[in-house]
């Protein structure tokens, strides 16, 4: 259902958490896809032991970044998912995703789908939550539309759950998706998460500005009231005065939502 955003007191938990980071390893890798060289950052937090079944925060860059967005920026997005990753002991991970104007295309999709597999044969991963801001939190939502299984969780902030409807970016999401919405219909609608909200199982949250005239929340908000009448664990935190962005406090409280729904057992350490 959906749920309020608690006080803002919350975010004093994570202040502490980001001198629990250790230095970013930057991944290499052959792509599947078309044998081409990508990369991924991988953050550890102190005491991470491979050997246990660990959780991974997978958090997809902004259109115009690159996978160092959410490691080094100061913006309440950027920050706000590191100190809570860092707090729960769970893994950052960050990928290119075809780095500067991903949109979650197929090439982008087969990277990620690479990239879990070698998380959970290097570290142990079986857990993973994927996070975004903007296009990330779009491809977050497009991601867990497409691979719910891959799925534990989904925080999207100031994304687009229709990119059937999306007007923004045009060029760059049809060189991505390898054509327009008329000519792929079906990669654009397969990416569109409101247009298949019953994929969606794991627990979700957004965030929207009301104000947000780069990515509108009409579709979030809809998507939000879609997942409450399926019975799905959906936490919206809507700013009717807010603008494209997601402040700290909003991200913590965003991926706390969702952590806190998160399986209890050995595939949820740091808790």
């Amino acid at each position: 259902m959906l749920q309020p955003f608690r006080p803002a007191a919350v975010v004093a938990v994570f202040l502490a958490a980001a001198g629990a980071l250790r230095s970013a390893d930057d991944v290499p890798f052959v792509a599947r896809h078309d044998k081409s060289e990508q990369r991924y950052v991988v953050v550890t937090p102190k005491g991470f032991d491979p050997k246990r079944a660990n959780t991974a925060v997978v958090a997809l860059h902004g259109h115009g970044s690159d996978r160092w967005q959410f490691v080094t920026q100061d913006r309440g997005e950027c920050k706000g998912t590191r100190d809570v990753a860092a707090a729960h002991g769970f893994l950052l991970v960050c990928p290119d995703y075809r780095a500067k104007t991903s949109w979650m295309g197929p090439a982008a999709e087969a990277d990620v789908l690479q990239i879990l597999d070698e998380l959970k044969a290097k570290y142990g991963v079986r857990r993973v939550v994927v996070a975004g801001g903007s296009m990330g939190g779009t491809a977050a939502l497009a991601f867990a539309a497409l691979h719910p299984d891959r799925v534990a969780g989904c925080v999207s902030l100031n994304g687009t759950a229709n990119v059937v409807e999306y007007e923004g970016f045009g060029d760059a999401i049809a060189a991505a998706y390898g054509g327009t919405r008329k000519e792929r219909p079906e990669v654009y609608r397969s990416r569109s998460a409101e247009l298949h909200a019953d994929r969606l199982t794991m627990p979700v949250a957004m965030t929207t500005g009301g104000k947000d005239a780069v990515v509108p929340p009409a579709s979030c908000l809809r998507l939000a009231e879609k997942l409450k009448a399926l019975g799905r664990p959906v936490t919206l935190i809507h700013r009717p005065d807010g603008g494209h962005a997601t402040t700290y406090a909003d991200t913590v409280e965003a991926l706390t939502a969702v952590i806190d729904r998160l399986p209890k057992g050995e595939n949820r350490p740091g808790r």
